[in-house]
C-alpha cells in the first residue's frame, strides 16, 4: 500500500501557485476575508502574528538575512498562507518570510486566507517544514508529539499525514524521553540523532547525561558511542561482588560492532550472544508502542 505524497494537504490548502498582482494598495480585512479562496490580497505586515502551533522554533539569522536579500531584490513570490483571528491574521505557512519581511520593515505582504482549525494548522505547518527540512529532530517530535496529545492521533495516523513511515515517528517521538541537558546537546547539534538514539538504550536519564558529556568531551562517533553504551549497559548487568563469578568471555569486537548496528536499527536495548556460529538476539522494548514499532520494522504483523 503506497503512502500519500507529502504535503497532499499543504498543495490543497495553498491551492496552487497563484501570481502575485503588482504591488498595490492594501485590501480592508473584510476583502481579505471574502472572495479569497485562490485570491492574492496585500495586507499590513502588522496585521499578521505568528501562530503558536508552528513547531519550529529556532529561525538561523543567516537563513533569514539571506531570504531577506532575495526579497529585496525579487519580492516575496510566493504568498503567504494565513487565516483569520480576532481582526488579525494568523499565519499557517510563511513565518520565515514573515521574518524576512520584519527585516526589510516592508508595509504589506502578500497572503491567501484559509478556513482552518487547530489540528488543521500544525498538520500543514509540519509538512511545510518536513518537506523543506527546515525543523530540526527535537521540533519534528514535539510536533508530533501535539498531534498525539492535544488531538489524540495515533502515530499510524500522525504518519499517514506527514509522509512519514509509522517507525520514522515513533523514533522521532523517542527523543523527547531523554533528559533536558541531552536534548540541548542534540539541539545544538554537538550530538547528532544518531548519537541520541545509541544513548536512549541506556534507562537512566542520569546515565544518558553523563554518556552524553562524554561524547561530546572525547568527540566520539556513532559507532564509538555504541561501544561506550553497551560497556555501560554491561556493568548495570554486572552480577552482585558476593554471586559465584562467572568465567570470563572475550568480547569480540566485531560482535560488539554488529551488536551495536542492530541496536541502532532497532532504537532499543539489544543484547547479541554468539558463540561458534549459535547464540541469540535479544531485543528489548518498554512499551507497546516500542513492541508495535519493533514488529513494523521486522515487517511481522501483530494480527
Amino acid at each position: 500500500m503506497s503512502k500519500p505524497a507529502l504535503g497532499r494537504g499543504l498543495g490543497a490548502l495553498l491551492g496552487g501557485n497563484p501570481s502575485l498582482s503588482q504591488p498595490g494598495p492594501a485590501a480592508p480585512a473584510s476583502a481579505a476575508v471574502s472572495d479569497s479562496h485562490d485570491r492574492v490580497q496585500r495586507v499590513p505586515l502588522s496585521r499578521i502574528r505568528p501562530s503558536a502551533l508552528q513547531p519550529r522554533k529556532e529561525f538561523a539569522p543567516e537563513a533569514l538575512q539571506e531570504l531577506a536579500d532575495s526579497i529585496r531584490e525579487q519580492g516575496i513570490v510566493q504568498p503567504l498562507i494565513v487565516r483569520e483571528r480576532g481582526g488579525f491574521f494568523e499565519l499557517i505557512a510563511g513565518e520565515r518570510r514573515w521574518r524576512a519581511a520584519q527585516l526589510l520593515n516592508l508595509p504589506e505582504v502578500p497572503i491567501i486566507t484559509r478556513e482552518a482549525d487547530d489540528r488543521a494548522v500544525l498538520e500543514l505547518a509540519l509538512i511545510e517544514n518536513l518537506q523543506r527540512e527546515n525543523l530540526n529532530a527535537l521540533e519534528e517530535a514535539v510536533g508530533y508529539a501535539q498531534l498525539a496529545d492535544q488531538f489524540q492521533l495515533t502515530q499510524e495516523e500522525i504518519a499517514v499525514k506527514v509522509g512519514k513511515s509509522r517507525a520514522a515517528v515513533a523514533n522521532a517521538t523517542r527523543l523527547l524521553k531523554l533528559p533536558a541537558p541531552v536534548q540541548t546537546l542534540l539541539r545544538e547539534n554537538r550530538i547528532s540523532v544518531g548519537h541520541a538514539k545509541v544513548i536512549l538504550g541506556l534507562a537512566d536519564a542520569a546515565q544518558q547525561s553523563r554518556a552524553a558529556e562524554r561524547v561530546v568531551k572525547e568527540g566520539l562517533n556513532v559507532r564509538q558511542t555504541e561501544g561506550l553504551i553497551a560497556k555501560l549497559q554491561s556493568r548495570a548487568t554486572k552480577p552482585p561482588a558476593d554471586s559465584k563469578p562467572a568465567a570470563i568471555v572475550p568480547v569480540d569486537s566485531n560482535i560488539a560492532r554488529l551488536e551495536g548496528k542492530i541496536r541502532e536499527k532497532f532504537g532499543t536495548k539489544v543484547h547479541l550472544k554468539y558463540s561458534q556460529g549459535k547464540g541469540v538476539v535479544e531485543i528489548v522494548f518498554f512499551s507497546d508502542d516500542e513492541l508495535q514499532r519493533v514488529l513494523e520494522i521486522l515487517n511481522v504483523s501483530a494480527d
